[in-house]
């Protein structure tokens, strides 16, 4: 489905990402773990079109996409839950979930479709059915990021790009958010998740990748990677 070859970024003359190649099948769910400063944002604001590529390409079902602008990305079904969330602070709930839908409401939705897709997001999350006319700035921080995340589902997405999707939040709401990307895993939905919590995403994903200083280091099933004495001592502490 998605495929990096030797993809190179940059911001300024300080190279980020180096001959980064990875494969992501549809359905697969594939995490990437590493260290901070390692790439692991960049290499997902390179696939969403936010960051451009100096080098490589990156292909999406079979579709060239490398200079791809970053809303057709989203049209073509590539949609990022960023870092930090990224709400609407001064709108609504609801008026948050329709900007998710603003790509296909621009093609023309219909009704039952739309209500369709409210009750699909309120069905994973709902608290925010509870919330749905309340400012999204006056929501806790685990509620923002179930926000963040149904708004990114009401874009259709063909592959969901989580970044830090735990940062921030009690172990708590961490259960609860993964428990519901659980659900969308197991329904089929490609997802590329990076993490910081080594332990949760080795958990959830199927593959994973470890970058170090924008070059993928390791590649293995995550089975295999949570036996790796290298992955054990610097990224599980139990090595």
């Amino acid at each position: 489905m998605l495929e990096l070859k030797n993809v190179d970024t940059s911001y300024g003359h300080v190279r980020v990402l180096k001959d980064v190649t990875l494969f992501i099948a549809d359905g697969e769910t594939i995490t990437i773990i590493g260290a901070n400063g390692a790439g692991k944002s960049t290499l997902l604001k390179a696939i969403s079109g936010l960051v451009r590529v100096s080098k490589g390409e990156i292909k999406f079902l079979v579709k060239d996409i490398t200079s791809m602008p970053a809303h057709k990305r989203v049209k073509e079904g590539i949609i990022q839950v960023p870092e930090g969330r990224m709400i609407f602070a001064p709108f609504s709930v609801h008026e948050n979930l329709e900007l998710g839908m603003f790509q296909s409401s621009k093609e023309g939705m219909k009704k039952e479709d739309k209500t369709s897709m409210f009750d699909y997001a309120f069905s994973l999350f709902p608290i925010l059915r509870e919330r749905v006319g309340q400012r999204a700035s006056t929501l806790s921080g685990g509620e923002q990021q179930m926000l963040a995340i149904a708004r990114a589902l009401m874009g259709k997405p063909r592959i969901l790009l989580l970044d830090e999707p735990s940062l921030g939040l009690a172990p708590r709401l961490v259960d609860l958010i993964f428990a519901t990307l659980k659900k969308l895993r197991d329904e089929g939905l490609t997802i590329l998740l990076v993490e910081q919590n080594a332990e949760i995403a080795l958990e959830f994903a199927g593959k994973g990748y470890v970058m170090e200083l924008g070059k993928v280091v390791l590649e293995d099933s995550t089975s295999n990677l949570r036996s790796s004495p290298k992955v054990k001592e610097i990224y599980l502490g139990t090595g």
